[in-house]
């Protein structure tokens, strides 16, 4: 079955390369507002399923494009598949993108393959028998100070995410830990925290076939993935962090409060850290300049402080914090 995902991959690769050569002839529709799919993603998805089904007609198909539309509706075996994760860098010509491909039994996944197809890498991993990149044995980093992590992450992007949550959010894991990237494909992430090329992710609003076989590569590599509370059945919660072991623990510690799943008094707490931020002041004060005209500001005027000699000038103001 992973032989057989990972020709599926493979083909899916070529079409995206050779699509690669010309992106900008490549045709692309909007599914909402900055969520794109193009020719490409379908081409790719198709030759997946084309494949998969030659190979194995009883399974189930989970796909981003086409959803449940193909193969058989009551499996136990059902192939979750994006075939282009990191489509809006795609049509940029931004190489970072990837072909995400798993196989979950009875609802637990137990193959996966994550394809780049610019730097021809695959990550790949059977449940009991550990993880590779390229037919290496990969694990997670060792690292166990969150201040020394370099930690990924997703923005949000479309419209309704909490963004001055996430905003919080990312401050917080900055200032924990030793730098913050956000690459643009969530399967490629995971796949890099399996290799220990990062050392931890997390990110919200994900769908099913954006983790399902990053999740397989982390837990064969030696990690832990759930949602922001640590709880290991996290693929329809739709928030994911992954990391090591210790670095695992740590950002749950941090991002815990801002899950939909965290205790009352925790979201509480989360509120009063939203109402208070410079942005939702700034939101306030916005509000009442446009409920009343503001006064003309005076002109303003230089004045000169005169020192003595021997007296030193005031202290300059320390610069504000990151």
């Amino acid at each position: 079955m992973l032989n057989v995902a990972i020709k599926a991959a493979r083909a899916a690769g070529a079409i995206i390369n050779r699509a690669a050569l010309d992106v900008e002839a490549v045709r692309v529709s909007v599914k909402q507002t900055n969520d794109f799919v193009t020719e490409v993603d379908q081409a790719a998805e198709a030759a997946i399923i084309e494949t998969l089904l030659s190979a194995y007609p009883g399974h189930g198909i989970l796909a981003e494009e086409s959803g449940s539309e193909h193969g058989a509706k009551d499996s136990d075996y059902v192939w979750i598949i994006d075939p282009l994760d990191g489509t809006t860098n795609f049509i940029h010509g931004f190489p970072v993108y990837c072909v995400s491909i798993a196989l979950a039994v009875k609802g637990k996944v137990e193959q996966a393959v994550v394809y780049d197809p610019t730097r021809n890498d695959i990550f790949c991993a059977t449940k009991g028998r550990g993880a590779y990149m390229n037919d290496r044995r990969i694990r997670v980093a060792k690292r166990t100070r969150l201040q020394e992590c370099l930690i990924s992450t997703g923005f949000p992007y479309r419209p309704g995410d909490k963004l001055k949550a996430y905003l919080n959010m990312l401050g917080e894991v900055m200032s924990q830990s030793a730098g913050v990237r956000r690459p643009g494909a969530a399967a490629l992430d995971l796949a890099y925290v399996a290799a220990g090329f990062s050392d931890g992710f997390f990110e919200a609003n994900l769908k099913p076939w954006d983790v399902a076989a990053g999740s397989l590569l982390v837990t064969e590599a030696g990690g832990l993935i759930g949602n922001f509370t640590g709880e290991a059945d996290f693929m329809d919660h739709g928030e994911c962090v992954a990391g090591n072991p210790r670095v695992y623990g740590q950002l749950v510690a941090t991002l815990g409060k801002y899950s939909k799943f965290a205790g009352a008094g925790d979201k509480a707490v989360v509120r009063q850290a939203l109402q208070d931020t410079p942005a939702a002041q700034e939101a306030e004060e916005g509000a009442e300049e446009n409920a009343a005209p503001a006064a003309p500001a005076e002109k303003p005027t230089l004045k000169a402080k005169r020192i003595k000699a021997g007296e030193s000038p005031a202290p300059k103001a320390p610069d504000a914090p990151f």
